[in-house]
This record gives structure tokens, C-alpha cells and sequence, in this order.
């Protein structure tokens, strides 16, 4: 297998098991097999160990001596440090963000701000709500900070999910109407403010 189609069947590993453990498919401690990862992907050996090695510098398993990698635990410390480092970044990222984002764009974080409020389970209603987030912070030119900010969005879905997801209701949400209003009003420092709320509340 050469380096880009080996890269693909990485990332193709590596996104199908991150879905799993962030929505807990796979629980905390759970072994990441090789082998069996290898076959069910009907991948060799290369691939499946850079995607493990991935869900290792994401925070989503870890790697430890004679045992192999395993499903990363859950840490109810880092649920406040998640939440910490959010509002440190993201407001930064909005702030860059806002007044670059183009029609399209604008519309994207439109349609999945809709599928928020339209969501019959916490499921759909947590991938879209990770995306509408992300959609808005898109034109801020900053991939790595994107990146981070990605990663610890991630970190707090998988929390949620698996500590949390019983509180869920459906509903409309009048932070993210309010974020899209300040956006459309190309008002960075309005969205900021509501989105400084919106974490501080909800994480």
C-alpha cells in the first residue's frame, strides 16, 4: 500500500473508532486490538497502528507498557480544564472569524445550527452541534488553532455523551439563533459575548 492510500485507510480507521469511543460504543479501558481492528477494516497492520497512534494524541486512548493501547478513562477533573481552555480559545478564534466568513460558510453554520434544534436524538444533536461551532470559527485562518480547538470539543463531547446525555432535551437554542444573528451583523465582539455564555453554561 503506498503512503497516500495508506493515509486514507488511517484516517478512515481512526474517525470510525473516535465516533465509537466519543459516543461509548467503546468504554473506558476497552483494548484496541490490533489484529482485530486490522481485520474488520481489512487493513494491514500499518495503518491500524497510526490510527491508534492518533487516538493517542487525541486524548482518546492511551498507550501503556505490556498492555497495548486501551480506551483513554474518563476524568471528571477534565471536564473543567476542558471547559477552561474552550473559553480561552475559542472566543479567540470567533473573534478572527466572524468578519471573514463568507456567504456559503455562513449559511453551512446556518443549516447545522436547524439540525441542532431539529435533533430527535442526543446523538445527532451533539455531531451537529460540534459542527455549527466549528463552522462558525472557519474563516479565521488559523488551522492549528482550529485543530485544538477540535480536539477539546471532542474531549467534551465524549464527557457529555457518557455522563451526561440524560439531561438532554430537544429544544431551540437561543445562544447559537443569537451567535448567527451577531454573525449575519459581521459583530465579532456580540458573538463572542454570546458565545462566552454559551460555554460557561453548557461547556
Amino acid at each position: 500500500m503506498d503512503a497516500p492510500a495508506r493515509q486514507k485507510s488511517s484516517d478512515v480507521i481512526s474517525a470510525a473508532l473516535t465516533k465509537r469511543i466519543v459516543q461509548g460504543h467503546l468504554r473506558p479501558g476497552d483494548k484496541l486490538r490490533q489484529d482485530h481492528i486490522a481485520k474488520e477494516f481489512g487493513a494491514s497492520h500499518v495503518p491500524v497502528r497510526e490510527a491508534l497512534l492518533h487516538l493517542v494524541g487525541r486524548g482518546l486512548a492511551i498507550s501503556l507498557p505490556r498492555q497495548g493501547v486501551r480506551v483513554a478513562p474518563l476524568d471528571p477533573d477534565a471536564v473543567k480544564e476542558l471547559k477552561v481552555m474552550r473559553l480561552a480559545l475559542e472566543p479567540v478564534a470567533l473573534r478572527l472569524s466572524v468578519p471573514n466568513l463568507t456567504e456559503s460558510q455562513i449559511r453551512r453554520a446556518e443549516e447545522l445550527r436547524k439540525i441542532c434544534d431539529n435533533a430527535e436524538d442526543v446523538q445527532t444533536w451533539e455531531a451537529a452541534n460540534r459542527g455549527f461551532h466549528l463552522a462558525t470559527i472557519a474563516a479565521c485562518d488559523m488551522p492549528r488553532l482550529i485543530g485544538e480547538i477540535d480536539n477539546l470539543q471532542l474531549l467534551s463531547a465524549r464527557h457529555f455523551l457518557q455522563q451526561s446525555a440524560d439531561r438532554w432535551r430537544k429544544r431551540e437554542d437561543l445562544e447559537h439563533r443569537a451567535i448567527m444573528g451577531a454573525i449575519r451583523n459581521r459583530d465579532p465582539e456580540g458573538a463572542v459575548l454570546v458565545l462566552q455564555r454559551h460555554i460557561s453554561r453548557f461547556g
